[in-house]
C-alpha cells in the first residue's frame, strides 16, 4: 500500500548508489525515515500496516503484529527510542529499501528538478517528502516491510554525524603570491 511521508528527516541514505548489507546479499537502495508519533504521517503508515497484514495473515495479523513489533528483522516501522543514534529520541522510524534491479529511486529538489549526488542533497538530516510502499511478505521470511520509489528534498536539517560539507565562507581568500613560482 503506496504511502506519502511529507516533511520526515531522512537518516542513512543509500539513494543513489546500492550497497549490500554486511557486504551480503542482493543490492539495494536504503533510506530510514524518521517519523514524529501522533502525526499524520505516523497515523498514515499505522493504517498501512493493519491493512496489508490483515489482507496478508487474516485472523492471525493482530497476533503477528504483537509478536513482530521491535524486531527489525520481521518489522519496518520501529520505536526510534531503541536506537542510540542522533535525531531518532522521541521519533518512529520507517526502514525501507529498493532493489537494485528495480532502478535507482527518483530524487528531486524542491521545483521537482532531479538531484544527483554531487548535488549534496538530500543528505542524512534533512527533511523530504517520500514515496513508500507498505507491504506484507509472506512464506519463510514473513513480516511488515517497506520499499521506497522516490524522495524530494524538503529543506535543510542538521546534519547527522556533522557530515556536511565545509562552506566556502569558513575560509579566508589568502590569494596566491606572486614571489612563489610553485603557488602561481
Amino acid at each position: 500500500m503506496k504511502v506519502k511521508l511529507s516533511g520526515v528527516r531522512l537518516s542513512f541514505p543509500d539513494i543513489f548508489t546500492a550497497v549490500q548489507y554486511e557486504s551480503k546479499g542482493p543490492f539495494r537502495y536504503n533510506a530510514t525515515f524518521l517519523v514524529e508519533p501522533g502525526s499524520t504521517n505516523d497515523k498514515a503508515i499505522q493504517a498501512a500496516i493493519t491493512q496489508v497484514a490483515s489482507e496478508e495473515y487474516g485472523k492471525k495479523a493482530d497476533a503477528l503484529l504483537t509478536q513482530w513489533r521491535g524486531n527489525s528483522q520481521k518489522f519496518c516501522y520501529l520505536d526510534g527510542n531503541t536506537k542510540e543514534y542522533e535525531g531518532y529520541e522521541d521519533k518512529r522510524y520507517l526502514s525501507c529499501h529498493r532493489k537494485q534491479k528495480d532502478g535507482p529511486p527518483t530524487v528531486l529538489d524542491r521545483d521537482k528538478s532531479p538531484l544527483v549526488e554531487a548535488s549534496g542533497r538530500p543528505y542524512a538530516g534533512c527533511f523530504v517528502n517520500a514515496s513508500t510502499e507498505i507491504y506484507a511478505q509472506g512464506g519463510q521470511n514473513a513480516g511488515i516491510r517497506a520499499s521506497f520509489s522516490g524522495i524530494q528534498f524538503v529543506a535543510d536539517g542538521d546534519s547527522f554525524g556533522g557530515g556536511a560539507p565545509a562552506s566556502p565562507d569558513e575560509f579566508e581568500d589568502l590569494g596566491v603570491p606572486e614571489t612563489d613560482p610553485a603557488l602561481v
